[in-house]
């Protein structure tokens, strides 16, 4: 099949999960927790995981799927098409009723992603993208081009270890010392996305990232006309150590902001 075909599915398959998880959202659902207190997880996750699995398997049987939950792979392959799924990406404001929460779903083909979607039910919102470029609930989006740093809005994300706590505090001084306003949603794949529509001007970590927080954002971000780097500037992979995500207007200052949290 083609890229096409796969852009296709990338939505289908990530509406499907949003809908599973969707209806357990403001329940009373058990939570577990994993690597940390903060570090949370409930069945909705995997119920929604399996969801989307299934959507894809019905037009890509023998793709490889990197996914959060359960036993699917957690790292993104050399070669080949790959599936990258978040079944619920915002888990701590998903358990909390806070409606800032997606269901991500990227299609990969040799480490290149060719589309995806970022869809927040809670929100009625759907990000999606493809080669043609981005959209938000089918209207075209773009990054803001907005160039004054005294008027962007920031966020970081991806959430800091508790002996690491004062990197956080070192990003957060950063952006107040340099950008207009700082906001933080709990949700990486829902700050990508809003950088990719122009809703804000950065997201910025130094922490290492997980493909399946930040692969579909990052993929939006840059079709839309937006720069995406490790905390170096180099281009950012999977891999990288940190995310730096901007407008590219003063992609500098942003990195500024971001090196504050290791000077």
């Amino acid at each position: 099949m083609s890229e096409r075909d796969r852009a296709s599915v990338v939505e289908s398959a990530a509406r499907a999960g949003a809908r599973v998880a969707d209806e357990f959202f403001r329940t009373d659902i058990d939570v577990e927790t994993k690597d940390g207190k903060t570090d949370v997880v409930t069945h909705a996750d995997r119920d929604a995981q399996r969801e989307v699995i299934e959507a894809v398997r019905e037009s890509f049987p023998e793709d490889a799927i990197v996914g959060e939950e359960e036993d699917e792979l957690k790292e993104v392959p050399e070669r080949g098409p790959v599936w990258v799924i978040d079944p619920i990406d915002g888990t701590n404001n998903y358990v909390r009723d806070i409606p800032v929460w997606a269901t991500s779903v990227a299609a990969v083909e040799d480490r290149e992603t060719v589309a995806a979607a970022n869809v927040l039910p809670a929100l009625g919102d759907t990000y999606v993208s493809n080669e043609a470029g981005v959209w938000l609930n089918g209207d075209p989006v773009s990054v803001s081009g907005e160039d004054d740093p005294e008027a962007f809005t920031v966020s970081p994300t991806v959430w800091w270890a508790f002996a690491d706590r004062d990197e956080y505090a070192g990003i957060c001084e950063g952006v107040v010392e340099r950008f207009g306003d700082m906001r933080r949603f709990g949700s990486a794949q829902v700050s990508l996305s809003m950088v990719a529509a122009g809703q804000l001007e950065a997201t910025v970590t130094n922490v290492e990232t997980n493909p399946w927080d930040t692969v579909a954002g990052v993929h939006m971000i840059r079709q839309a006309g937006g720069r995406v780097t490790d905390i170096e500037g180099d281009e950012w992979t999977p891999e990288s150590a940190g995310l730096v995500a901007s407008n590219d207007t003063r992609h500098e200052a942003v990195l500024a902001a971001a090196r504050r949290a290791i000077e």
